[in-house]
């Protein structure tokens, strides 16, 4: 039985009429980079992976272009603006000096990344100093702050939208833990005020302000002195911050390129219970499929998306049809015809969502029944009140009781028997682990279940039965090369990681595809300890014996055809090859005048590869004559 992913997942988000598709802009995410620029940023230097020096400006800089690049797959929907503050020339909405918002053409301040956008910002560097230039812009003696004017600034770019339907973020990047340092008496007390009361006002418009401190090799970023004011950091928290910071710098810089799903409602249905009895559920998907993004056609001059139409053309007279096509059924020697309402009728199998059949036993319930990945269902006062207190009277008695519901899902796509398995809420001490719902569980039909068929190729002989030693060996080898601690998150599909890059390499105009580690290859270095090589060995040497040949098939002493003909090759072009003085010709430069099938002969007798062009057999030949 196969199974349609798309139809599976589908969301009524997909669809343009539904509600909840004008709900997708409330999962949106609107975030402002602010990056301090003063000199200090560019003096500090840090180790990089590669042992080289990195300025903390190039930190913050590659933190946020790598972040740009991953977000337009994972939300593309959300907005960004970046701007630096500590700046020489100034470019803000407000004309407040020591502020810079960075922007390309066709883009607003706050918008969603472009390509243009991050290959501009990608080059920033380099034309930094000229462009825009580097400045304290706090000093002794001046009543400017361009910190508080940056998160003024930060806070103006985010009045779009509201706090209610979109998260709104300040991430601040910067090595000086006390800004106003050099600044004392009353005038370091009036700016120390009013930029934590700027904060305060952001804060309380639903603004969070994050900070990503950047510690100097010899000293760390003491966050105390002036920014746990500004964030509101305080016991616990305060000791905790630096190495959780620590650890969010590193992951902005090593983000995976996968597409984020908020929690959200794929679809309400309505439960039917008894006597007209209703109650209403929200369902949630819980895994969803991790597929490369829909193909868009464009148009080769102006790169603009298609619009496809399509058209049907009379068979007969080969006139385009005006009229909207009519379907028909053939029956006998007439054709049934069928309007659109007539066949949405015929195709209905129910005409509510879900309908309760009745429980059944937990132990009821097999691993096998589970056809696909379940979804989570929640119950919605919305349009049904009391659905709440009906749904936990439900759950509870389930729970109670060890019992599932079976139900009807009667679906347009593909109806089917389901089974409501109740979860109870889970709370440890660091708060609710699993919520209490249900899970609903699509179950086979009779036809749908395939029983396990045992075949063996001599029905007359007994099943082959290992020895106990055989077991033991195979046992140590399994424990020897145990995965610890091992889960699926820990591995990324290569196939998507490369596919995004791609489209990441053509749409910037890179030159070289950033390079793709692939986590599923075999552990070459793990599988070459000592340990392992001898588990190996002790297993091998105990199933197959002393005299165990690679080449044979299983065990049985006997040579495959393909052992048989490689074996006579081999022997044929040692024969062939031992006719000929290759240093001689290899000295008087007189390869080149040998057939492609002259060469493999040499190449064969001594196991080298026999791919490639004349010129690269020639080349391997030299090589392993030493020439």
């Amino acid at each position: 039985m196969e199974l349609d992913p798309d139809d599976i997942f589908k969301d009524d988000e997909d669809d343009p009429d539904s509600e909840f598709y004008q709900q997708r802009e409330s999962s949106k995410e609107f975030v402002v980079y602010l990056v301090d620029a003063s000199p200090k940023m560019f003096s500090s230097t840090c180790p990089s992976e590669d042992g080289k020096e990195e300025t903390h400006f190039h930190i913050a800089i590659s933190c946020i272009a790598q972040s740009l690049k991953t977000q337009i797959i994972n939300r593309s929907y959300d907005e960004v603006a970046i701007c630096f503050f500590n700046t020489r020339e100034k470019k803000n909405l407000q004309d407040l000096n020591g502020a810079f918002v960075f922007n390309v053409a066709e883009r607003e301040y706050l918008d969603r990344p472009t390509a243009r956008l991050i290959k501009d910002f990608d080059g920033i560097e380099e034309s930094f100093t000229k462009d825009i230039g580097s400045q304290y812009g706090i000093v002794s003696g001046s009543r400017e702050n361009s910190l508080y004017n940056s998160l003024w600034i930060a806070q103006a770019l985010l009045r779009k939208g509201s706090a209610k339907t979109a998260d709104k973020r300040i991430l601040l990047f910067t090595n000086e833990d006390d800004p106003f340092g050099s600044i004392k008496g009353v005038a370091k007390a009036d700016m120390t005020r009013t930029t934590l009361q700027r904060a305060k006002d952001a804060q309380d418009l639903g603004i969070s302000i994050e900070l990503l401190p950047l510690s100097q090799s010899d000293e760390e970023f003491n966050v105390s002195l002036f920014y746990s004011d500004l964030i509101g950091l305080e016991g616990d928290e305060l000791a905790q911050f630096m190495p959780s910071a620590g650890q969010k710098l590193q992951d902005m810089k090593d983000q995976l390129r996968k597409r984020m799903f908020t929690k959200r409602i794929v679809r309400r249905i309505t439960l039917s219970i008894a006597n007209g009895l209703s109650i209403e559920l929200n369902t949630y998907a819980l895994i969803r499929p991790t597929l490369p993004g829909a193909i868009t056609w464009l148009d080769s001059v102006t790169n603009r998306p298609l619009k496809t139409e399509r058209s049907f053309i009379c068979a007969d007279t080969g006139a385009l049809m005006q009229e909207p096509a009519k379907r028909y059924q053939p029956y006998k020697n007439d054709s049934i015809m069928l309007s659109v309402e007539e066949l949405s009728e015929i195709k209905r199998v129910s005409t509510g969502h879900l309908h309760l059949l009745g429980f059944k036993p937990l132990s009821c319930l097999k691993d096998y029944h589970n056809l696909r990945p379940s979804t989570f269902i929640f119950p919605s006062d919305k349009e049904v009140i009391g659905s709440t207190c009906i749904f936990i009277a439900l759950l509870r008695s389930m729970v109670n009781l060890k019992r599932f519901a079976v139900a009807f899902y009667g679906s347009s796509s593909r109806p089917q028997l389901v089974a409501l398995v109740a979860q109870d809420e889970i709370i440890s001490a660091g708060g609710q682990v699993e919520p209490p719902g249900m899970h609903m569980i699509y179950l086979p039909y009779s036809d749908d279940v395939r029983h396990v068929e045992e075949i063996h190729s001599d029905t007359n002989a007994g099943a082959p039965r290992a020895a106990d030693d055989h077991i033991k060996k195979a046992a140590a080898l399994i424990k020897r090369i145990d995965l610890k601690d091992f889960s699926v998150f820990q591995f990324a599909n290569p196939g998507l990681q490369r596919h995004y890059a791609v489209l990441q390499a053509l749409a910037l105009d890179e030159d070289d595809i950033p390079e793709i580690n692939d986590e599923t290859l075999p552990d070459e270095e793990g599988m070459a300890r000592p340990g392992v090589v001898k588990a190996v060995e002790e297993f091998k040497l105990s199933v197959y014996g002393e005299n165990y040949d690679e080449e044979s098939d299983m065990g049985n002493g006997k040579a495959s055809d393909a052992s048989k003909k490689r074996k006579t090759a081999a022997e044929n072009a040692a024969k062939e090859s031992a006719s000929y003085n290759w240093p001689d010709l290899a000295d008087n430069g007189q390869l080149k005048d040998l057939t492609v099938t002259e060469l493999k002969y040499y190449l064969t007798a001594h196991n080298l590869p026999v791919t490639g062009k004349k010129e690269v057999l020639i080349s391997r030949i030299l090589t392993h004559l030493g020439k």
